[in-house]
């Protein structure tokens, strides 16, 4: 009896391991090129750029960037928008938030990206569902 047991447990623990997560996406569909672009998600915009460009910060210091992204409900416009830089592997998009002292990793998991749309995810669950304006 106890081994009938033993194997039921067995067996649930096994089911229960097996049935976590989500669906994955497929990595294999996400392009950079696709990302490239002026995106907006309500007041938020963010622009993805193919090339590194160089910005001076108001103390003086000189940073590489190849994403920028602001918001104008804050009255913050392109031109003072929060530096970072981006890579995609996958369907992990890696923002790094450059600062005047720090460096800020976030990572997303994108879920759709094509020529009019950008969807990601944080590992909070909280999805951002953004259009492509340029």
């Amino acid at each position: 009896m106890k081994k009938l047991l033993y194997m039921l447990l067995g067996l649930a623990f096994a089911l229960g391991f097996s049935a976590c997560g989500g669906v994955v996406p497929d990595d294999s569909k996400f392009d950079e090129a696709m990302l490239v672009g002026k995106w907006q998600e309500g007041t938020v915009f963010e622009r993805y750029y193919d090339t590194s460009f160089e910005r001076v910060l108001p103390n003086g210091d000189t940073v590489q960037a190849n994403g920028t992204t602001w918001d104008e409900a804050d009255d913050i416009g392109e031109d003072e928008a929060q530096l970072f830089n981006w890579t995609l592997t996958g369907a992990t998009l890696k923002h790094e938030h450059v600062g005047t002292f720090i460096i800020v990793p976030k990572l997303y998991t994108i879920t759709s990206l094509n020529a009019n749309e950008l969807v990601y995810s944080d590992d909070y669950g909280v999805v951002h569902q953004f259009t492509k304006v340029e």
